[in-house]
């Protein structure tokens, strides 16, 4: 199994399963978001996988962006999920199949007003850094 999977399992489980997550967004948290989706939700977005092996241990380092979309009035909102998707994944101890988790950090958050003039985009980007279990 890739490493980019099996990461993204594990931190759609730790969003999907974090009571402070769901108190905001409910259920709402996807890979793939269905047509007509009520807000606020966030979906599990784009990554990429580098090399990070050592000459005894195989490993990867992930960049992954996290969505948050808001159409309530302001910013509070997006910005109470964004610190809840912070909270429950910030050096989380997540358990990956085939994998050590070594490191989970968020890095930077960007959010933008969309053209709609109603949603707020907020983009969460997290490192991680994973070595293949022997």
């Amino acid at each position: 199994m890739s490493a980019a999977w099996s990461l993204q399992q594990a931190i759609f489980a730790a969003l999907a399963k974090d009571d402070a997550v769901a108190v905001l967004v409910g259920e709402r948290v996807f890979d793939h978001v269905p047509r007509r989706t009520a807000f606020p939700y966030i979906a599990v977005g784009e990554g990429r996988e580098s090399d990070w092996s050592t000459k005894t241990e195989a490993g990867s380092e992930h960049a992954l962006a996290i969505h948050v979309w808001s159409r309530a009035k302001g910013t509070r909102e997006a910005r109470q999920v964004t610190q809840a998707v912070i909270d429950a994944l910030d050096n989380a101890a997540l358990g990956i199949a085939g994998f050590a988790l070594i490191d989970l950090r968020w890095r930077d958050t960007t959010t933008t007003r969309e053209p709609d003039g109603e949603t707020l985009h907020a983009q969460l980007q997290f490192r991680a850094v994973l070595e293949k279990e022997n």
